[in-house]
């Protein structure tokens, strides 16, 4: 079954029924009332919205102002909130040109409406957004998020995904390499004690087999919750991207299909072998777990995306079309493989933490024991010696006369 057609847990909605597209015309606009427009209402996600447009800005002069607003707001229970990323565009007679902005924010009672005051200055409408028939088209891409706490989920349609790929990129990437180029500094300063990282090593290569194994492994949700804490940004409009690709990394690890309107899966040929392997709901480091933080430290990245964003409006021709589609292909590739290795590092941190906590408390026991040995031996003494010293202050007994 496509991960379309599952139902989205806790809500009854499916996945397809969580995105939305709407488009607002406003017809004559040179010449109508500049008051607030609304659009009629759209349903997504089990929620009504509708587009608010102000023609002449709205607490600003000189800018055409837009907003999604929550339509049935008022007759909703309390405590109701939407939390959802959208797209606003108006569109230009070159499509190429067109003005996009997006945004993800946390709808409520207290914010039922959210958008741009400011969204594009009202002199740039002449140049090729007002059509020949004097008409201003305006549309909105509404995508609500159901977030999960245990961990990465995917939370974007496929197309509109693919939007947000070409723009968000290199955002993505600069996120995921600064965490693991965080993570394997903290490694390097521990390896280069060399004392404490041999002392390590001592300390692993002397336990058992089965304490090896029961200390090299930890629940999933246990560490894809601190994942999941660490990287969703509810007011970060780059979080839900963040997510897919984070998604899309662990089904890699666990060697499971995505939905079929996914990006092909990446072949086990194109990419080093994992870190972390899956077993069941455990990730699972193998025996030589030293070595692992080594190449932890070692592997290189993949090569950086030079590219930079891309346009979002697809081109005409098929040759064109091929190589966008190529292009979107390689985008995910990269994406998964860079989320691939923020979970391999997450989960490969939390269980050396593990491993660290028990080789302290290791290194104490043996002070500890070291310290009653000392104490015993120096008791030992103490009471040998004071025996001889009263032998030796001993007089002898006086004799009768």
């Amino acid at each position: 079954m496509a991960e379309t057609d599952q139902v989205d847990d806790g809500y009854g909605l499916k996945l397809a029924e969580l995105f939305g597209k709407h488009t607002c015309k406003i017809e004559k606009y040179s010449v109508i009332d500049k008051k607030p427009i609304r659009s009629r209402l759209f349903e997504v996600g089990g929620c009504q919205w509708y587009i608010l447009v102000y023609p002449e800005g709205c607490d600003v002069s000189g800018f055409l102002s837009l907003f999604l607003c929550v339509g049935n707001y008022d007759q909703l229970l309390p405590g109701w909130s939407h939390l959802a990323q959208f797209t606003m565009s108006v569109v230009n007679k070159n499509p190429k040109r067109s003005k996009f902005s997006d945004t993800l924010h946390q709808f409520c009672k207290k914010e039922h409406d959210w958008g741009w005051k400011k969204f594009m200055e009202l002199p740039r409408l002449q140049d090729g957004f007002i059509d020949e028939f004097n008409s201003l088209t305006i549309t909105a891409q509404v995508q609500v998020i159901r977030e999960r706490v245990d961990r990465p989920f995917r939370c974007l349609d496929n197309d509109y995904r693919r939007e947000l790929v070409r723009v968000y990129l290199p955002n993505v990437e600069l996120i995921f390499r600064r965490f693991v180029q965080e993570k394997r500094s903290k490694l390097e300063k521990l390896m280069e004690d060399k004392a404490r990282w041999t002392s390590l090593g001592a300390f692993w290569s002397g336990m058992d087999q089965d304490s090896r194994r029961g200390m090299s492994r930890e629940k999933m949700n246990v560490i894809l919750t601190g994942v999941v804490k660490c990287f969703f940004i509810k007011k970060e409009v780059t979080s839900t991207l963040v997510m897919d690709s984070l998604y899309s990394a662990l089904k890699n690890l666990e060697g499971q299909p995505q939905n079929k309107k996914a990006p092909r899966m990446l072949e086990a040929k194109e990419l080093p072998a994992p870190v972390v392997s899956v077993d069941k709901d455990m990730f699972v480091l193998d025996d030589y777990v030293l070595l692992l933080l080594e190449r932890a430290v070692l592997e290189p990245m993949p090569p950086k995306d030079e590219r930079g964003p891309q346009n979002r409006i697809k081109a005409g021709n098929n040759g064109e079309e091929f190589d966008k589609e190529e292009s979107y292909e390689h985008d995910e590739m990269h994406l998964t493989e860079l989320g691939r290795r923020v979970v391999e590092i997450c989960a490969l941190f939390h269980i050396f933490s593990k491993i660290e906590v028990a080789h302290q408390e290791a290194i104490v026991l043996k002070m500890q024991e070291e310290l009653i040995r000392e104490e015993e031996e120096a008791g030992v003494g103490s009471k040998g010696g004071q025996k001889k010293l009263n032998q030796k202050n001993r007089t002898k007994p006086k004799r009768n006369k």
